[in-house]
């Protein structure tokens, strides 16, 4: 039999169309002609050429994601921190200024505290609750705010339109993580904001078996400075994981409904509890930005509770060892519960003092809800405190 070419690929033909996204794993896809090539480098024609510029699977699921925050064009990266990076490195240069949130996530502050200053990008942190706060921080080269809507991990809630209107007036870029509340909860764009990012490994994949980000922006200019980065250093997201994340998306409504009515019901239980000094979800009464939670949040709290024992470290490892029904891991938006201590992981750059500036001591934690029952995760919490209390 005469041998023939396999390549390119050529897909059977068929009337019928798969029901869901086939995963599309190839790195490299053919053109007929170098004119065609030049067509689709160009923008004169749609198609993919080598899978760090884009790929199929990459691209349905960041329309999807688009669709939830009300925007065009968004990309899928590598990781949520890939997000935070093509935004901050993408978007400043030498000489620039960005102010951020002083209770972002661990690694976006290591990255304005420690990275951004060593490019020679100064950074400030400014107290997100009070825009006059962001106010006060800015510079005549301040470039960028960074927020997150509800703290990390001690939920409380930025003064979002505030913070817009300041950023508008000052022709400032306002960069949202949306990681935290998610679409379902708050649209920032809709906000004002002009820049919106989230790491996809949480809440919306939502299975703890993805690693991704996205970034989304008002400006397809400030898309595209931000894409070409993005390509250029290599933030590509893995097929595989894209495939999972948009599978994770089609019960992302409901697992977020369920997670947060559980959160709830956790909450007000913590509150009642011998041996807890504190309890913090944004639509309790007793939460400092209860009325914001209200309209910002339209009265939804989300699915992340965090508590602070009584005690110190020991009392902490009793606890995490008792409550074993409850993963300890740093991680949150899992369809399992997960308990993480910012003191030994997210935080733990801090020093002790910086730590309990914001309010972290060694009996603090913070919980991502997950979609158990939730009488059974109740009686595992208390279990846990009560080893705690007899540490």
């Amino acid at each position: 039999m005469k041998p023939t070419l396999q390549r390119p690929v050529t897909v059977p033909p068929s009337l019928s169309t798969p029901v869901i996204t086939p995963l599309m794993p190839s790195v490299v896809y053919a053109s007929t002609t170098p004119d065609e090539l030049d067509s689709q480098y160009e923008g004169r024609a749609q198609g993919y050429t080598y899978a760090r510029e884009g790929h199929p699977n990459a691209d349905v699921l960041a329309r999807r994601i688009d669709a939830l925050e009300g925007c065009e064009g968004g990309m899928v990266l590598g990781s949520g921190m890939a997000a935070v990076a093509a935004v901050l490195l993408g978007l400043t240069k030498a000489g620039d200024h960005v102010v951020g949130g002083d209770q972002l996530y661990g690694r976006s502050l290591r990255m304005l505290t420690e990275d951004l200053p060593r490019l020679g990008i100064a950074t400030t942190m400014a107290q997100v609750t009070d825009a006059a706060s962001v106010a006060a921080a800015l510079r005549p080269e301040t470039k960028m705010v960074l927020i997150e809507v509800v703290s990390n991990p001690t939920l409380r809630l930025a003064d979002l339109d505030g913070i817009a209107a300041l950023c508008r007036e000052k022709g400032v870029l306002l960069v949202v993580d949306n990681t935290f509340t998610t679409p379902a909860t708050v649209k920032p764009f809709e906000h004002g904001a002009d820049i919106v990012l989230h790491s996809v490994t949480k809440l919306l994949a939502g299975h703890s078996d993805v690693t991704l980000g996205w970034i989304g922006a008002t400006d397809p200019d400030l898309m595209a400075r931000m894409r070409i980065f993005a390509v250029t250093t290599g933030m590509t997201p893995s097929p595989f994981d894209c495939w999972l994340a948009e599978r994770g998306l089609h019960t992302f409504a409901l697992r977020q409904t369920r997670a947060q009515d559980t959160a709830r019901r956790l909450a007000d239980h913590l509150a009642g509890q011998a041996g807890i000094a504190k309890v913090l979800y944004p639509t309790r009464p007793d939460h400092p930005d209860m009325a914001r939670a209200q309209g910002l949040l339209q009265g939804q709290g989300g699915n992340m509770v965090s508590f602070v024992l009584d005690g110190g470290r020991a009392e902490a490892n009793a606890f995490a060892e008792a409550a074993n029904g409850v993963a300890f891991a740093p991680t949150l938006g899992d369809v399992g519960t997960t308990l993480s201590h910012p003191a030994s992981s997210s935080h733990r750059a801090l020093t002790p003092e910086g730590r309990a500036a914001l309010g972290i001591t060694e009996g603090f934690f913070r919980v991502s809800v997950g979609l158990e029952d939730p009488d059974a995760l109740i009686a595992c919490f208390d279990a846990g405190f009560a080893a705690a209390g007899s540490a």
